[in-house]
């Protein structure tokens, strides 16, 4: 099933995907989210791509040890919330949101919305 999947793929998807791989995240996203407008019956592809951009972009902002904290944590949080969106069992989103939020509880400060 897995293979028929690959062969539905839009080509938007599969350009995502590479634009992804390339730490291209907010050109990927803005390719993907584009698609869903316009392409309806693809949503379901389209949305798991979505996913999976986002969460790509929310690692690389977490796990960058050249940002500092204040600027890597919110944008890798919004990120996460947004990997969500498009895939509310995603185990890895799921836990790195309560790592983020538990950092701000530890130091007495509010959770970035």
């Amino acid at each position: 099933m897995a293979g028929s999947l690959m062969a539905l793929e839009p080509k938007v998807v599969t350009e995502a995907k590479a634009m992804t791989k390339a730490g291209k995240h907010p050109e990927a996203i803005a390719a993907l989210e584009a698609a869903l407008k316009t392409s309806p019956k693809d949503a379901a592809v389209i949305k798991t791509a979505l996913g999976g951009s986002y969460l790509a972009m929310a690692d690389a902002s977490m796990f960058n040890d050249a940002l500092p904290p204040m600027r890597k944590y919110p944008a890798a949080l919004r990120a996460y919330r947004k990997v969500l969106d498009y895939d509310k069992t995603n185990a890895k989103a799921t836990a790195n949101i309560k790592t983020i939020e538990d950092i701000y509880k530890s130091m007495g400060r509010p959770v970035p919305q």
